[in-house]
C-alpha cells in the first residue's frame, strides 16, 4: 500500500510499504493527549544556502513548563512568529558549533525579543549555552549593537535586563535541568579544526529525543541515542557529478553524513522513529533540489528498514507515552507511530 506522502515517509526502506510497522493514518486513530509530552519542531532545516522553503538551522523543544532553542539559525524569529511564540518566552537556548548558519539569526532573536510586543516581551536576560566562544560572541553582540540598546531603552523604556545575554561556554557531558528536563550536550565530529561540537539529548517524563547537530558518520551519536523515542540525524548528499564541477562541494561533503551512514546509525540505535534535518543535498546546481526527500530515503534504505521521515520546515513530532504524532504546520499530514 503506497503512502499519500511518498518523498516524506518511508517505513521497511527497503520494501517502501507504510503500514510495516504500525504506523497508523490520524484519521483512523486520532492521539489522545498526554498529560507530559515532549514536543520538537523543526523551524529550519535547510543549509547556508539561502532558501525560501528551508531556513537553516533551529530546532524548537517544548517540555514541562519550557520552551528550549537548539541553533539559532536563519529565519528562527519568523518561525517562532508563525507558530504564535513570543520570543521573551524561550526558556534557553543551546548552540551545537559556531558555524553560521546555525548562529545567524541569534541577533535577530536577541534584539527583536526584547521588543516589548506580543511577539517579543523579553524582561529577564536570554539565557544561552555553546561551546568555546559563546560568551565572547555575547559580550560583543552587546556592544556591536550598544546603539539600539541605548536608543530602545531611551525610547520606548525597554528595560534593560530584557536585552542582557546569560551567556555559557559548556563542554560535552554538560547537563542543563529544568523542571523535569534534561538537556545534555556531548561530543561529535564535525571536522578536525570545527571543535567543540555538540550533539544533544532532551530527556523528559521518561521520553528522549537526540539532535546530531552537524557530524559525520560518528558512532557516538548512536551511542546516546540507544532506545531513544526520537533521533533527528543531518544528512549530506552530493552528487560526484557536482563535486567534480565544484571542488568546494567535495569538502562540505566531508564534514558531514550520507545518507547511507545515517542509516548504519539508525540501525545501530534503534530510535523509534528517525528523522533528517539539515538537508545539504545538491543533485545539479547550488540551491536545494526540493525532490531530494525521494533521493535521500533511496539511499538511506540501502542501510536502513526501520521508519524515517525527510524533516519540513515546521515539522512537529509530540512525544507521548505510546506513540509519535507527526504533523505538518497547515495539516498537510498527519500519521502516528507507535513506541517501543
Amino acid at each position: 500500500m503506497s503512502t499519500p506522502y511518498p518523498n516524506l515517509f518511508l517505513v521497511t526502506a527497503r520494501k517502501m510499504i507504510f503500514a510495516a510497522l504500525a504506523v497508523l493514518a490520524l484519521a483512523a486513530a486520532p492521539f489522545m493527549a498526554q498529560a507530559k509530552p515532549l514536543t520538537i519542531t523543526l523551524l529550519g532545516t535547510g543549509s547556508p544556502a539561502p532558501n525560501a522553503t528551508r531556513f537553516s538551522q533551529s530546532i524548537l523543544v517544548e517540555a514541562g513548563s519550557g520552551k528550549y532553542l537548539i541553533d539559532l539559525g536563519r529565519g528562527v524569529t519568523i518561525r517562532l512568529a508563525q507558530l504564535g511564540i513570543p520570543m521573551g518566552k524561550i526558556t534557553a537556548s543551546f548552540i551545537t558549533h559556531s558555524h553560521s548558519d546555525h548562529l545567524n539569526g541569534l541577533a535577530d532573536f536577541w534584539m527583536t525579543g526584547w521588543i516589548g510586543t506580543g511577539y517579543g516581551g523579553r524582561t529577564n536576560p536570554m539565557v544561552l549555552y555553546g561551546p568555546k566562544g559563546t560568551e565572547n560572541m555575547a559580550k560583543h553582540l552587546e556592544m556591536a549593537f550598544s546603539e539600539n540598546t541605548r536608543i530602545r531603552h531611551a525610547d520606548e523604556k525597554e528595560p534593560l535586563s530584557g536585552i542582557e545575554i546569560d551567556a555559557h561556554d559548556i563542554q560535552g557531558g554538560f547537563t542543563y535541568e529544568h523542571d523535569g528536563v534534561k538537556i545534555t550536550a556531548f561530543d561529535t565530529l564535525h571536522g578536525d579544526l570545527i571543535k567543540p561540537n555538540f550533539g544533544y539529548i532532551i530527556e523528559y517524563d521518561g521520553k528522549k529525543a537526540v539532535i546530531s547537530g552537524d557530524t559525520t558518520y560518528d558512532e557516538r551519536v548512536a551511542k546516546a541515542a540507544k532506545g531513544a523515542d526520537l533521533l533527528l540525524h543531518e544528512v549530506a548528499y552530493i552528487t560526484p557529478q557536482l563535486m567534480e564541477k565544484q571542488p568546494i562541494y567535495k569538502a562540505v561533503a566531508a564534514h558531514h553524513t550520507s545518507p547511507e551512514e545515517a542509516g548504519r546509525i539508525f540501525s545501530e540505535a534503534k530510535p523509534a522513529l528517525a528523522a533528517f534535518t539539515h538537508l545539504v543535498v545538491r543533485l545539479a546546481g547550488e540551491q536545494l533540489d526540493l525532490p531530494a526527500a525521494g533521493v535521500i530515503l533511496e539511499q538511506v534504505g540501502k542501510t536502513y528498514d526501520g521508519p524515517v521521515v525527510v524533516g519540513e520546515d515546521l515539522m512537529r513530532f509530540t512525544i507521548g507515552d505510546d506513540a509519535i504524532v507527526v504533523n505538518g504546520d497547515k495539516g498537510q499530514y498527519g500519521f502516528r507511530v507507535k513506541l517501543h
